[in-house]
């Protein structure tokens, strides 16, 4: 029987520095970087998605990034396609596939841990759907579908949009099922302490806001981008959007983005934790002990 390739993946709350060890770990193992996160697949969102940049990736190839239009309503299906795809290469040349990012949901679809439905994008209908408010899209998911309505993200409108898509066709978004992965996993988790990581987050908003994220959303507008879809973006987009529409002034905003950064750091370590096949390293993480750990799985 043929070995499944090795893939290792580092996760983590936002702003624990799941980049950085991904790139030493790459660095020390031959290895290439695939992204698993649903913002850093567009072009334009750099500043606000904490995109990675040439300079950081110091000459280690990443995959994944920059390859979809804002415009195009970019799914769990493309990132799968697109990840064994960048997997298959990556091993054919004799190198480790490391995968790193924020939406851990994709992660959980690539391990076998959940499945997607198989319905094709119905753009037609998303456009439809786009023109509704949050609020009327979660009362159309409760009528069609409250099991789905109960659990879905309620604040996520690409995931609301995605299962009434799915609705449509199927009647009710199926339950995710498990199956065996198609390959053997190292998962490393990067263990914060909430302090810490309070301070990290607000220095890394603090220089975002300063190196131009409002001048990033303004572009992206500025492009002929649906307004709707900034929401769908993630909280910094929709925070900066809040003030340029004159909801939120400056000051208010900023304090409430920052609150809700928290927030979402907290149900990220939430999702995170209930994994048992997630060995967590102490930030900061020392790389000669996780590299010793890397080398023992690739043996």
């Amino acid at each position: 029987m043929k070995s499944k390739s090795k893939i290792i993946a580092v996760v983590g709350p936002t702003a624990s520095g799941k980049t950085a060890l991904s790139i030493d770990l790459a660095k020390h193992f031959n290895g290439e970087v695939i992204s698993a996160d649903s913002r850093q697949v567009y072009r334009g969102l750099d500043i606000g998605s904490g995109k990675v940049t040439k300079e950081e990736m110091n000459a280690i190839p990443h995959y994944l990034i920059d390859v979809a239009n804002p415009d195009y309503r970019y799914s769990a299906a493309d990132f799968l396609r697109g990840a064994k795809a960048a997997i298959a290469d990556i091993t054919s040349r004799g190198k480790v596939p490391i995968i790193a990012g924020g939406t851990f949901f994709y992660l959980d679809l690539l391990r076998g841990k959940m499945q997607t439905a198989a319905v094709k994008p119905n753009l037609e209908l998303q456009a439809e759907l786009e023109k509704l408010s949050t609020a009327e899209l979660i009362a159309r998911l409760k009528a069609a579908d409250p099991k789905r309505a109960e659990a879905v993200d309620q604040n996520n409108r690409r995931r609301l949009i995605r299962s009434l898509e799915i609705v449509s066709v199927l009647g009710q978004v199926p339950e995710s099922t498990e199956k065996p992965s198609d390959y053997d996993w190292l998962i490393l988790g990067i263990d914060v302490d909430r302090d810490i990581l309070n301070e990290r987050i607000k220095t890394r908003l603090e220089d975002r806001l300063k190196n131009g994220l409002k001048e990033e959303v303004e572009s992206l507008l500025a492009s002929g981008l649906d307004p709707q879809r900034l929401d769908d973006f993630g909280l910094e987009y929709r925070y900066l959007k809040r003030n340029l529409n004159k909801e939120l002034d400056y000051d208010e905003m900023v304090l409430q983005l920052f609150a809700k950064l928290r927030q979402f750091a907290k149900r990220q370590k939430t999702w995170l934790k209930r994994d048992p096949e997630i060995i967590w390293k102490k930030f900061p993480v020392d790389i000669q002990s996780v590299a010793a750990e890397v080398a023992r799985f690739l043996e």
